[in-house]
């Protein structure tokens, strides 16, 4: 059998196998890592793995996870170490990445996680936790504060649970302690990200009275960031690629597309890396890239998903070879989506849109439709929501984006017993739009009205929003029937004007 990655077999890798060029020893942690999932070990790690490699020892990465899975059993055991598989089509490069000090489970008490962010050696913090980790209302941004973990940190501020609580008492500790400024920085896949994490930790702080909330404002900050690289579950063939092809067993192995990108908004309290220096983006205000991507990018991977599941697609790639679904997300984009976007400096919006769905052709990226369609009720606010509030405002069509706002509808509908239970949808609120379809069955007009009411994905003004119910409606229609596709060929071939231009001016 191979041997494992560790330290120690660094020296006798094959020479096709890139790897760290600083002294792992003299590592010193600056950075801690909450949620080591696949994408920041395709990410961020690997930005830092670059700074490293310049010499700045000093932003060493700490790892931890608060959810599973548990780091010991992977990054533990092998030291931090792991292998970046970079996958284009038939292309493939490995590199090992070593930028962790050290990694740390905390799932089963906060304390371990309290005692890294505590430290007076971490100066930022970063995290990927998902779009649900933030335990706010996906319509608003605000706390949720009827979240089971929330109302436990509330009573419990002590031994808390979720993020914000964790967050939270560790600036009470470090406030207690030391008094260090921190930068917080969230990398998650959501607009204004910085904005939210700011705004539900400030919110428990208030709850929590005495000085700590006018502390986090002189001494912490929370910038916004865009993250981008396409990172599916890893697979077995991945597996077998580090060990038949490179000679070694590695339990903790990522893959990533060529493409990555990260773009962070310059508020910075105290040290701060210069990954500015290894390719990211300082700028002064991130909406406009982080709008150009979730809408585009991301808006088009969320629509392909839902769709490419009713066309019988498995991944994304499949998606992309389906000459139907391609010219209707392409013709979303363009015709509905770009006009929503501010100009970005230095960026074709256009030549973006085919980059993007050239990304999403890549063949060894093999990203499943089910897994992109994980927690879409966090997703489509931003990505869809957003932009048909904006035309709407306007008078401006939304045939498109309706249809696309339809297919995750219609991907929790199917999953309720009243469907059949097609397959298992994994989202906050699966449950309950199975509900309402079990208890109204396949009534489009009703199935419309009653998920529209849900408001904290909903605006009200939306919801209320005649020709956009009357669109959904429409698509239910089509999606539901036994061939959903059907309504994408209708949109597509006449031109894409449906009932919405006779109601647009009814709100």
């Amino acid at each position: 059998m191979s041997a494992e990655l560790s330290p120690a077999l660094l020296g006798s890798l094959p020479k096709d196998v890139e790897r760290p060029a600083y002294d792992r020893a003299a590592l010193q942690p600056g950075i801690a890592h909450i949620g080591v999932g696949a994408f920041h070990r395709t990410h961020q790690a690997e930005y830092t793995d670059d700074l490293l490699n310049l010499g700045l020892d000093r932003w060493g990465l700490v790892g931890i996870n608060i959810r599973n899975p548990k780091l010991a059993d992977t990054l533990g055991r092998q030291s931090g170490l792991y292998t970046r598989l970079k996958r284009e089509d038939e292309r493939v490069e490995a590199r090992v990445i070593g930028s962790f000090v050290s990694v740390v489970d905390s799932q089963e008490s906060a304390a371990p996680a309290l005692k890294v962010i505590a430290s007076p050696d971490i100066d930022v913090v970063t995290m990927t936790v998902t779009e649900k980790g933030y335990c706010h209302h996906p319509a608003t941004g605000v706390l949720n504060l009827e979240h089971p973990d929330i109302v436990h940190d509330i009573a419990n501020p002590e031994a808390p649970r979720s993020l914000p609580g964790i967050l939270l008492r560790a600036l009470e500790l470090r406030q207690q302690s030391h008094g260090r400024p921190v930068t917080l920085l969230s990398c998650d896949n959501i607009q204004s990200n910085g904005i939210i994490l700011g705004t539900v930790v400030r919110t428990l702080a208030e709850r929590r009275g005495g000085p700590l909330a006018k502390w986090i404002d002189g001494n912490v900050t929370f910038p916004g960031a865009m993250v981008d690289r396409i990172a599916p579950a890893v697979s077995d063939a991945d597996y077998r690629t580090v060990e038949e092809r490179y000679g070694y067993r590695d339990s903790a192995v990522v893959v990533g597309e060529p493409f990555r990108q990260w773009v962070i908004e310059q508020k910075f309290a105290g040290g701060f890396p210069e990954w500015d220096r290894v390719g990211a983006t300082y700028v002064d205000d991130v909406e406009p890239f982080e709008h150009l991507k979730m809408r585009v990018l991301n808006g088009a991977q969320t629509t392909l998903c839902y769709l490419g599941v009713f066309a019988g697609h498995e991944h994304t790639s499949d998606d992309m070879k389906d000459p139907l679904l391609v010219e209707f997300v392409r013709r979303m984009l363009i015709e509905e989506t770009l006009p929503t976007l501010q100009p970005v400096p230095g960026m074709d919006a256009h030549a973006y849109v085919e980059q993007s769905l050239d990304r999403l052709r890549n063949t060894a990226i093999r990203h499943r439709n089910h897994q992109i369609a994980t927690d879409g009720s966090q997703k489509i606010v931003q990505r869809l929501l957003n932009p048909i509030r904006e035309r709407l405002s306007k008078g401006l069509d939304v045939t498109f984006l309706s249809i696309a706002t339809a297919g995750w509808m219609t991907y929790l509908i199917r999953a309720s017993d009243r469907f059949g239970k097609a397959w298992t949808a994994d989202d906050p609120y699966a449950t309950r739009v199975a509900a309402i379809a079990d208890r109204i069955g396949d009534d489009p007009a009703a199935l419309a009205r009653e998920i529209l009411a849900i408001d904290t994905i909903f605006h009200p003004e939306l919801a209320a929003h005649a020709g956009f119910k009357a669109n959904i409606t429409d698509a239910f229609r089509g999606l539901l029937s036994d061939d959903p596709l059907n309504t994408l060929r209708h949109v597509c071939e006449t031109n894409g004007h449906n009932r919405l231009n006779r109601l647009i001016q009814t709100r």
